[in-house]
């Protein structure tokens, strides 16, 4: 069985920037990840802008080219996949990796069609794969949508969007807009500053002269078939009718799956433990990168700040490698 130098698992943007980093350094590696390349942006809302600017998402250098100030998901689709055909990228698509095991001074790596080995495994597998439930009753029904693509399956349709964040945010204002009633209900006491500044206005707007009905510090305890049940800041239980709930209550890294890796997770956030000088985690050799560091804040790390963990593994896998060499020598 080959060893390789580096297994990345995740082929999302931060993925892709360790695979050509390694590539740079004539490093062994393998990409494998579960969907497509960059299968997190595939599956964002159809319209979504991101709130960076087009060279804040490029990623070893290569321009990102977007006539729009702020680029949108088909331009990230088109730029990160046309990246990984221009450099040959050695990726396994739909392939899901199910365990890491370090074996004496070698990783293990079982997927769903292989096995693997390994000297170094970086982790970057985001955080969109598990949703922040509301363990409530009735969550689990049909109408209840943790995912949001585009606003035509909601037109005339009567909406709760949960949560007060760009994605709540987004599919508030986007069904609105195509004939759905609207109805926002918050935990907090406003819309959250992190929306991005253009968009702020409009839903604040939209609240303030009440085509979007809004209710703040409230929180859904139950979801019927007809009917969302929810309390206020005064403990009192309201009943609205409804045909579907989207609930954009936030995603979550595989913590399971990190814990299972060797990983020591971290107060209540579950923070991973990492060294910030070189993405190492306790366990020697394996690796984290991108937004899968923050644990539960998943609003710590973005593509714009975490690009730089690709060289600050491959340069920790260096001097490793090399340190190695010298103690056998």
């Amino acid at each position: 069985m080959e060893i390789l130098d580096i297994l990345i698992v995740g082929g999302g943007p931060i993925g892709l920037n360790c695979a050509l980093e390694a590539q740079k350094n004539k490093l062994s590696y393998l990409v494998i990840e579960k969907g497509t390349i960059v299968n997190s942006l595939y599956h964002y809302p159809l319209y979504m802008r991101f709130f960076s600017t087009a060279e804040k998402l490029e990623i070893d250098g290569i321009p990102f080219i977007s006539t729009a100030p702020k680029p949108g998901r088909q331009d990230a689709l088109e730029y990160y996949q046309g990246i990984a055909r221009q450099r040959t990228i050695n990726i396994h698509l739909y392939e899901k990796v199910l365990k890491v095991s370090k074996i004496d001074a070698l990783f293990e790596i079982v997927t769903s069609k292989a096995i693997y080995r390994a000297k170094n495994v970086v982790i970057a597998t985001g955080f969109y794969d598990i949703p922040n439930l509301m363990n409530v009753p009735g969550e689990n029904l049909p109408k209840v949508k943790h995912y949001y693509t585009e606003p035509y399956p909601y037109a005339q349709q009567k909406i709760v969007v949960v949560g007060s964040s760009n994605s709540a945010v987004d599919a508030a204002l986007e069904t609105y807009r195509k004939g759905a009633d609207v109805t926002m209900i918050i935990r907090h006491s406003e819309i959250s500053n992190s929306v991005k500044y253009w968009v702020k206005p409009d839903i604040e707007n939209r609240i303030a002269e009440g085509s979007i009905k809004a209710h703040f510090s409230s929180e859904i305890i139950e979801i019927t078939e007809n009917t969302v049940i929810f309390k206020d800041q005064q403990a009192q239980i309201h009943e609205i009718e409804n045909d579907f709930v989207l609930a954009m209550t936030g995603y979550l890294p595989d913590f399971d799956f990190l814990r299972n890796a060797g990983i020591e997770l971290q107060g209540d956030c579950l923070n991973p433990f990492y060294n910030p000088e070189t993405m190492e985690t306790n366990t020697k050799n394996l690796y984290l990168a991108g937004v899968v560091c923050g644990g539960k804040d998943t609003h710590l790390w973005f593509i714009e700040n975490s690009r730089i963990h690709a060289e600050m593994i491959m340069k920790n896998v260096i001097d490793n490698g090399q340190n190695l060499f010298q103690a056998v020598q």
